[in-house]
């Protein structure tokens, strides 16, 4: 159903939001949402729209799915909060053999449980500090971990996240992440995967900082925030190589890429990546606030009161985790790659015969378009983009951007073919309308 306008109560709702709410917020656009279903949302003027964010990659299941849904019901009967931190209970004890399960790797894991992925950023910086007992970090331009004063510090995709706020967490260098479609000047697209890790190698470790100074590298297998890049797939080779050579513990940042959203459990397996750490968030239970830090058994040798989190692994949050690992086991991780696989076949098509389209990458159902106003130059179109955005929405169909002029594509892992295809006819037809 397309949506009408001017839409009377949104507008009053927004309105009132203005008044109480922090501007820090960031709204592309008026939609004020009553409820969601599946992979619809419909707003407080009965409008509905089909929802190829997840709510920012979150609601990995759709929106109150049923399964989910009984889970937190039966276990807010009985009991909703004890803090795992001081006393214990089965859910959290349940999920964390379940993630030490699944995550990659061959050694023992342990798992400590927060509310967000920025606090399970927060929870990496200590515990790689801690244990190796070195003062420094690296990550990546272009990385996004989250926006609290030490995330905020590994944080580097745009200024708009750090202006205002230095002096940052002093003792993190930033590297150039590899992108095949914008290599640095100079470096040919199949090697752009070399220029990082020689940065890394012969400017950091030779003018910045001595690599046994080096902690932990921070490091996201496919950039979120960043413009949804992903690396070439020799990369991580590389810098696991210059991890394992300087004793540097290798923290992957799975909070947007991981739990089913690239077609496999996680992206990490794209890459035969096997992290020290992993940092998990997102869509780990479906919508209710939950992150996990989960990290090699020996690492994680912090005493009692080294660190804790009053909400961290809450029970109903733990059930609704359980329940959503479930139903990735049970054939949503496959409906994924192959949903990602008939829309960035459909998206490559477009690409022909659409001026504004750039690049068309992603794996399963984490798919970015990097919109151009020239392909040979490859200058962005920020302004087109933001309008294909608008005007989406206007048509019923929910998108958001990162980078700088990309637009993402993040639907619930349950998605149908036919809305699939009904996403892509939107953007196709606005598409056209912005390019005329």
């Amino acid at each position: 159903m397309k949506p009408t306008f001017p839409c009377v109560k949104t507008q009053k709702w927004v309105d009132r939001d203005r008044a109480v709410i922090s501007p820090s917020y960031t709204r592309q656009y008026p939609l004020v949402v009553e409820s969601a279903r599946g992979c619809r949302v419909t707003d407080v003027d009965g409008n509905r729209y089909l929802d190829f964010t997840s709510g920012i990659a979150v609601t990995a299941t759709g929106h109150c799915h049923p399964k989910v849904r009984r889970a937190i019901a039966a276990q807010a009967k009985r009991l909703i909060h004890m803090s795992g931190t001081d006393f214990y209970y089965p859910s959290e004890i349940l999920l964390a053999e379940r993630l030490v399960k699944i995550a990659p790797g061959h050694r023992e894991k342990k798992v400590f449980f927060t509310n967000s992925g920025t606090e399970a950023t927060e929870a990496a910086m200590k515990l790689t500090r801690y244990h190796a007992r070195r003062p420094y970090y690296l990550a990546f331009i272009g990385c996004f971990h989250g926006r609290s004063m030490g995330a905020l510090s590994l944080t580097a995709s745009k200024t708009v996240h750090r202006r205002g706020f230095a002096p940052y967490i002093p003792g993190v260098i930033h590297a150039p992440y590899p992108n095949p479609y914008r290599p640095p000047v100079g470096v040919r697209p199949e090697e752009s995967d070399l220029y990082p890790i020689d940065w890394i190698r012969n400017v950091a470790f030779q003018q910045l900082v001595a690599p046994e100074e080096v902690a932990a590298i921070f490091v996201e297998p496919i950039q979120g925030e960043g413009g949804y890049i992903v690396p070439p797939r020799r990369f991580f080779k590389l810098l696991s190589d210059v991890a394992r050579e300087f004793g540097i513990l290798l923290v992957v940042d799975e909070i947007q890429t991981g739990l089913g959203r690239t077609g496999k459990m996680f992206a990490s397996e794209h890459f035969q990546l096997s992290p020290d750490v992993m940092l998990l968030a997102k869509g780990l239970a479906s919508g209710l606030p939950i992150g996990a830090m989960i990290s090699n058994a020996s690492l994680m040798n912090w005493g009692p009161g080294a660190h804790a989190s009053t909400f961290g692994g809450n029970p109903v949050a733990c059930e609704a985790a359980l329940a959503t690992l479930d139903l990735l086991e049970s054939g949503l991780i496959q409906n994924a790659e192959q949903m990602g696989e008939r829309m960035l076949n459909r998206l490559r098509f477009l690409q022909k015969s659409h001026r504004l389209i750039g690049d068309v990458r992603g794996l399963g159902l984490m798919i970015g378009i990097e919109i151009v106003s020239d392909r040979e130059t490859k200058a962005m179109a920020i302004v087109e983009r933001d309008k294909i955005i608008r005007r989406c929405f206007e048509k019923g169909l929910l998108i958001l951007g990162c980078g700088q002029s990309v637009i993402r594509f993040v639907p619930p892992l349950i998605l149908k073919p036919s809305e699939a295809d009904a996403g892509l006819a939107i953007f196709e037809e606005v598409l056209t309308e912005v390019e005329s």
